[in-house]
C-alpha cells in the first residue's frame, strides 16, 4: 500500500521557520523524484519545490526561492522542505507528491503563517 504522509505543519509567526517532513512507503522511493506543492485557499495547486532521485538536482518557485529548501534522504524514505523567512502568502496546505512511473500525494498538511 503507497503511502506518502506529511507532518510538520502548524501556525507560525511571520519570518519564523518550519520544516516539513513526508515520510513514504509502499514504493521504490529512491526511483522518485519528489515535489512538494501547495494550495491556497481559492487558488490553484502550485509547485513549490522538486528534488531529483539522487538529490543531486533541485528547483524552486521564483516565490519561494532563497527561503526554502527541498531535501531527501532515500535510507529512510524521507523528503523535507526547510521553509524559512515564512511569509502570510505561505499560508496554504502543503503537499508531498512522486513523480515517476506512477503518481502519488499525500494528504496535505497546513501551514499558517499570521501574527
Amino acid at each position: 500500500q503507497v503511502q506518502l504522509v506529511e507532518s510538520g505543519g502548524g501556525l507560525v509567526q511571520p519570518g519564523g521557520s518550519l520544516r516539513l517532513s513526508c515520510a513514504a512507503s509502499g514504493f521504490t522511493f529512491s526511483s522518485y523524484a519528489m515535489r512538494w506543492f501547495r494550495q491556497a485557499p481559492g487558488k490553484e495547486r502550485e509547485l513549490v519545490a522538486r528534488i531529483s532521485t539522487g538529490g543531486g538536482a533541485t528547483n524552486y518557485a521564483d516565490s519561494v526561492k532563497g527561503r526554502f529548501t527541498i531535501s531527501r534522504d532515500n535510507a529512510k524514505n524521507m523528503v523535507y522542505l526547510q521553509m524559512n523567512s515564512l511569509k502570510p502568502e505561505d499560508t496554504a496546505v502543503y503537499y508531498c507528491n512522486a513523480w515517476g512511473v506512477y503518481v502519488y500525494w499525500g494528504q496535505g498538511t497546513q501551514v499558517t503563517v499570521s501574527s
